[in-house]
């Protein structure tokens, strides 16, 4: 099984490179964010015709997360439980969801494309509501862990933190000044690992980034961060065999300014041709 993620950007202005890459790459699952629509706008058709059943999570023209699939997609949540909403100025728990989160079970595995909030400066209230989603998922995940030890359960995309200097090429990005890096996000990442989820692609793929911004000559410098993760449980992650940052991705014509991480799987094992295929 080969499962990918990617902050695309906007689904609808680059539909063909993406499902370019999928079938190039023979990708089964395939988690994205910032698909930048609603479901109705969704470009679905050259995902079918490519052999991928889709769900979407969008409310307008910003965030939004959806799944494609070569396997049915089953039990679609928009919200993990706790998930917290967001309006500048109001301070109420019912606050409105942004379209930050789609789980789904494929094969009685189940998985996350997640659209972490940015943060936007240490000073900003979405600053402060980003450490309290994060918090959600770490509850989120340690409560599923804990009823489900062996689940294989994935968190994958854009997590926008840096969680260790080595993730951090851009020098504009500084500790102290800048979200991505500040001491309490980083804590809210391991606290995630402390869970119990691992990253998957880092013992496969020591270097590299995951995104670039678009300015000041950032791609050709090498200039990055790698904001862009696969975290899965003790059952996924001791499955995974191979893992790839798709650096290339972020060359060409119309290029997101994120690259798609990818891992292969191999939940069966030599001797249980039963266990159910992953989702992510």
């Amino acid at each position: 099984m080969r499962l990918a993620t990617w902050n695309v950007n906007s689904i609808r202005t680059r539909v063909d490179r993406i499902v370019s890459f999928a079938e190039r790459e023979h990708v089964d699952v395939l988690a994205m964010q910032e698909i930048k629509c609603k479901p109705e706008q969704f470009p679905y058709e050259p995902f079918e015709a490519a052999g991928y059943h889709v769900e979407v999570n969008g409310h307008n023209q910003w965030n939004g997360v959806a799944i494609a699939s070569r396997e049915p997609i089953e039990d679609v949540e928009y919200a993990f439980t706790g998930m917290p909403g967001f309006q500048k100025g109001y301070d109420g728990d019912d606050a409105p969801q942004a379209a930050r989160a789609l789980g789904a079970t494929v094969n009685g595995v189940r998985g996350w494309s997640l659209y972490v909030p940015n943060g936007r400066t240490l000073d900003d209230p979405h600053y402060a509501y980003k450490l309290r989603w994060l918090e959600a998922l770490r509850q989120y995940a340690a409560d599923t862990l804990a009823a489900q030890p062996d689940l294989p359960l994935a968190l994958v995309g854009d997590f926008n933190i840096t969680p260790t200097d080595e993730d951090n090429g851009d020098p504009a990005i500084v500790v102290g000044r800048s979200t991505h890096v500040s001491p309490a996000e980083r804590a809210a990442f391991q606290a995630l690992q402390d869970a119990g989820l691992a990253d998957t692609v880092r013992p496969f793929v020591p270097t590299g980034y995951t995104y670039w911004d678009y300015q000041r000559l950032k791609f050709p410098r090498n200039e990055g961060i790698r904001i862009d993760f696969i975290l899965g449980s003790r059952a996924f992650a001791g499955a995974v065999t191979g893992a790839a940052i798709h650096r290339d991705e972020r060359k060409g014509t119309q290029p997101s300014d994120h690259v798609p991480v990818v891992v292969d799987l191999d939940l069966a094992g030599p001797e249980d041709d039963d266990v159910p295929m992953i989702f992510g």
